[in-house]
């Protein structure tokens, strides 16, 4: 496969910022509904979902910094019972502290995840799709839709899915991606693998994953 554009690859802290601003822009606005509400086809609850989603970037600020090996002694996570405004507002704080953490590293850190030793533009970019998929997901859960910009929703599917169709709504790709909708001519995604590493280690070829 010919890799892609690197530019278009280059998911930075600010491009963090931006997707935790379209959950707010999607999420606030039903801070005071049910958030114990399903999310359709998975096994979590729209405040669940939010928590989660707050807690990856969170932990790849941490990531960044411990070198290759799974070294940390930390225990992050959202607290159970914690109101909808707090699990958001902790969303936006965990995107911050991942954006200034990208944003400050020299691009050669590697740090620590179990698909790969990403760089800072590969946390970057695994912090834009939890939190633009899981974001998405709190919304289906409320009967609502987030949608980001195509360049955005384009940056981060080439960073981690450098194998996947990029001739089509980047947007829609990339849900495909995660496994959230089938798309016509593509086929069913059962699993999913990232390439967090940085590209210049991509062998070129989609990785063998379960189906």
């Amino acid at each position: 496969m010919t890799p892609p554009n690197r530019k278009m690859c280059n998911v930075l802290g600010h491009d963090v910022l931006a997707a935790a601003d379209i959950c707010v822009s999607v999420l606030a606005p039903a801070v005071d509904r049910d958030w114990s509400a399903p999310v359709p086809g998975l096994d979590f609850t729209v405040a669940s979902v939010v928590a989660h989603a707050a807690e990856g970037p969170l932990w790849y600020a941490l990531d960044l910094w411990g070198g290759p090996e799974d070294s940390a002694a930390f225990e992050v996570g959202v607290n159970a019972g914690a109101t909808n405004q707090a699990i958001l507002t902790s969303l936006v704080s965990a995107a911050r502290v991942c954006a200034a953490s990208v944003a400050a590293a020299p691009a050669t850190t590697r740090g620590f995840h179990p698909a790969g030793t990403p760089d800072p533009s590969g946390f970057a970019a695994m912090a834009c799709d939890e939190l633009l998929v899981h974001g998405d997901d709190a919304a289906r859960g409320l009967g609502l839709r987030l949608t980001p910009s195509p360049g955005l929703a384009a940056r981060v599917l080439a960073r981690l899915f450098p194998w996947h169709p990029a001739d089509r709504d980047p947007w829609e790709v990339l849900l495909w991606a995660n496994c959230r909708i089938d798309l016509p001519g593509l086929p069913v995604q059962r699993d999913w693998r990232w390439h967090c590493a940085p590209l210049a280690d991509w062998d070129g070829q989609a990785p063998h994953v379960a189906g």
